[in-house]
């Protein structure tokens, strides 16, 4: 029996000609988190052979929630090399090479990409993806660039000389506040957020003046006189008295004792700044807050974790705020609200202050599947030679939120699936 010449030749869903090429040609995937799983998955499910990817991070336990290819045993292992022995199960004949490590690392020059077909991005950090479209420009590598925020998602193709590079247009600039506004007079939920975190760096990280959240003398609206709101002030605890140290001195100096910050960041600081007369005028005043009158001030008490873990890594050592850390987001959460009680604003869960502390907007899953599956698309197109067919795709989801959290699964098949029947003719 003989195929008439007319008849497109398959192999599996795809042409052979087109399948032939996903097995023999090499890929780089930068990034093994959200997008990265799902590719890795889609592409040795479509026939890609040859694939390596790398990645710095290693496997926390708030990864496990959308990253299907890891699971709790591989918490702190590398995700590069868990996301290899993973993807092998779904085909053991692929060719996968893993690398724990920075892209950016000098090793990975422009001979390195040279070394592709194809490089496919699934990272979360602007820098990265800067040096990623540089090398594969100077090597004329064509790059697929994606991301998400979560419903929203974006992939397009990047390739010398044809389509818009990744710098050509400039990005938008991460929201900064004034410092007078974090810590004198604020008006949204998102300066508290803020404030907090940089509590946190006064308490337990890496000390910056420029940071301090002691209230704003020198806050040119108040327009006051220090000396004399001074003497007016007054405090409920001589520990707790407003003195011009550092905020990790003073804390230091009282064990970390959760009442007695409680009763600094909180009555009073606050007390102190109501002595500002000016500030107040057209704005309604905060309210001090007392330790024995708020409930559930348990959630304070995470100081006290944070004291010992600092206490774990020895002298001089010092914690870094990481929102996927939970002691360190109870804490921010905890002081962000209580002084969103202050300011009379309403307090936001733990989900709304992960979201938008330092502008991150958490990951969905199914967002992560539907844009790995557009990404293999891309680069059925970029392999078939179709690039006059490639497109800049934007995905905007409104009601994934109803959809059970196993349903990302099923539809990141049926995008497999739309990939494979596009290219059946």
């Amino acid at each position: 029996y003989s195929i008439p010449p007319t008849m497109a030749q398959l192999v599996g869903p795809l042409r052979k000609e087109l399948a032939d090429s996903l097995s023999s040609c090499r890929v780089l995937v930068v990034g093994a988190g959200g997008i990265g799983c799902e590719l890795l998955k889609n592409l040795v499910l479509a026939g890609f052979k040859n694939i390596e990817v790398i990645d710095l991070d290693t496997i926390d336990v708030s990864n496990l929630n959308r990253q299907f290819l890891f699971q709790k045993k591989h918490v702190g292992k590398s995700k590069a090399q868990v996301a290899k022995e993973s993807v092998l199960r779904f085909c053991p004949s692929a060719n996968i090479t893993a690398y724990h490590d920075s892209i950016m690392n000098p090793d990975y020059n422009v001979e390195f990409f040279r070394n592709f077909q194809l490089v496919m991005n699934a990272l979360d950090n602007r820098a990265a993806r800067n040096h990623v479209n540089r090398m594969c420009l100077a090597a004329d590598i064509p790059l697929i660039e994606s991301g998400t925020a979560g419903y929203l998602g974006q992939v397009t193709v990047i390739k010398k000389g044809q389509t818009e590079c990744y710098e050509c247009q400039p990005k938008p600039t991460q929201k900064t506040f004034p410092g007078c506004t974090i810590r004198n007079t604020p008006s949204e939920p998102i300066h508290c957020i803020v404030w907090a975190k940089y509590l946190f760096n006064q308490l337990f990280g890496e000390e910056d003046a420029d940071q301090e959240v002691s209230p704003d003398t020198a806050d040119p609206e108040a327009a006051w006189n220090p000396a004399d709101a001074a003497a007016r002030a007054t405090a409920s605890d001589q520990d707790g008295d407003i003195k011009r140290v550092s905020t990790k001195e003073w804390a230091r100096s009282t064990g970390y004792d959760p009442v007695k910050l409680f009763n600094k960041l909180f009555k009073d600081d606050i007390m102190y700044l109501l002595t500002m007369d000016k500030l107040w005028k057209k704005r309604k005043a905060p309210l001090p807050l007392d330790w024995t009158e708020i409930q559930q001030i348990e959630d304070m008490l995470i100081v006290e974790t944070l004291r010992s873990q600092l206490i774990e890594k020895g002298e001089g050592a010092e914690l870094v705020w990481d929102k996927d850390d939970p002691p360190a987001m109870d804490f921010v959460t905890a002081a962000a609200n209580l002084r969103m009680n202050v300011f009379s604003m309403n307090m936001k869960s733990r989900f709304d202050v992960k979201s938008m502390a330092g502008n991150i907007i958490p990951a969905i899953a199914t967002t992560n599947a539907v844009i790995a599956g557009l990404i293999v698309l891309e680069a059925l197109k970029i392999l078939n030679s179709d690039f006059d067919q490639c497109r800049t795709v934007n995905l905007r989801c409104y009601s994934f939120d109803t959809l059970k959290p196993e349903l990302h699964h099923v539809l990141s098949y049926l995008t497999y699936l739309c990939i494979c029947f596009s290219h059946l003719v």
